[in-house]
């Protein structure tokens, strides 16, 4: 298997040809099947470029489901274990698309919707107009590991936690391809939209696979973020273009640190003790619960703490006072002469380093779940 290639030809007989479990991430854009039966006008009575590609047109729904029950399973053999599956859609076939994927075994992560800031209008004005579009995403193996970039997507979101609705404007301007004033591609993806799936779901280095390639968005957004890719595409003036497109991106720096999150939960486990052993906190000094005073808590020489008649780790201790699963770095912050509050998990960062100084070793990454 050639990695960041394009395969040209059918994509269920090449899907075929592909090692077992050698691909990461699968983002598939295939045919919606969208069964237009009419031209579409405008009110200026200029016609709208529609979808109307002989790829995306199929004798009927049972054609349409074998077509989609065919390349989803060879997806699935190609997957790893610990491999995900995206799959983009409209109302005109992700129900079925996603039906097929449960009755093959996948196991549905999430569905993100796609709210277009700039969705085309409904220039018949007999329905709502079409403003979003789903994406499933699912991995191969029930209760397998697979990547989450969680701090990424937080990150990304302003350090709120990403949703799975996901505002980005369509296609348009200079970044929409065109061959002669005309579109390239009816059905040309934005790359911020394959940013945020590649950043959420894969690490530097994986191996991004791309069944309905097209004009190679899935290709140059993986360029990009130093992830490999591979395409599989029949029409030969769509990878023309896409070769020449990924020729083009680069990623701005060769520093691999730029492309790497690590998990939280992947870090080295450090007991809350060490920050006593280290000095960040001192035995009697005082813990407060995220926005409650009313309960401090005193930290104890054996690395537990006190509140009232409770005695126990921060996690056990914070659970009991709020009656719910308690991550005891993220609910307990400390004080200073100069800091209003801050969680005791930033003292965990600092004792890490600490830690890593002292022994010369660094901290595992990844980003699985």
């Amino acid at each position: 298997m050639q990695l960041d290639q394009i395969y040209q030809g059918d994509c269920i007989d090449i899907l075929n040809t592909l090692p077992a479990a050698s691909v990461d991430v699968v983002f598939a854009d295939p045919p919606y099947n969208l069964q237009l039966q009419h031209e579409l006008w405008r009110p200026n009575m200029t016609r709208v470029d529609a979808v109307d590609d002989a790829w995306d047109q199929f004798d009927d729904f049972a054609a349409y489901d074998r077509f989609t029950r065919a390349w989803l399973a060879g997806c699935q053999r190609v997957l790893k274990d610990t491999g995900t599956l995206w799959v983009i859609g409209s109302y005109h076939n992700i129900y079925r698309v996603g039906a097929i994927v449960m009755d093959l075994g996948y196991w549905i992560l999430n569905d993100v919707v796609w709210v277009k800031s700039n969705p085309m209008p409904n220039f018949r004005g007999v329905r709502f107009t079409n403003a979003h579009e789903t994406l499933i995403w699912a991995q191969k193996q029930r209760g397998a590991r697979y990547t989450f970039n969680y701090e990424a997507m937080k990150a990304l979101n302003d350090g709120l936690q990403m949703r799975s609705d996901w505002e980005l404007p369509i296609c348009t301007g200079t970044e929409r391809l065109k061959i002669n004033g005309a579109k390239a591609h009816t059905t040309q993806k934005p790359e911020a939209l394959l940013y945020r799936v590649l950043l959420a779901s894969s690490n530097p280095g994986d191996v991004v696979l791309d069944p309905f390639f097209g004009t190679g968005t899935t290709g140059a957004v993986a360029k990009k973020l130093r992830r490999h890719w591979i395409g599989i595409e029949r029409d030969a003036q769509y990878i023309q273009i896409a070769r020449e497109r990924i020729a083009q991106a680069a990623a701005p720096t060769t520093d691999s640190a730029v492309f790497h999150f690590p998990r939280k939960r992947a870090l080295a486990r450090l007991p809350f003790g060490a920050l006593l052993e280290y000095g960040l906190l001192q035995p009697g000094q005082l813990l407060y619960l995220r926005n409650n005073d009313a309960h401090p808590a005193v930290v104890l020489a054996s690395g537990q703490i006190k509140c009232g008649e409770l005695v126990g780790s921060i996690h056990a201790v914070g659970r009991a006072l709020l009656h719910a699963p308690c991550n005891g770095w993220e609910q307990w912050f400390y004080r200073t002469n100069t800091s209003g509050g801050q969680p005791i998990d930033e003292l965990r960062t600092r004792a890490r380093a600490l830690r890593e100084h002292e022994t010369g070793s660094v901290s595992p990454e990844s980003g699985a779940q």
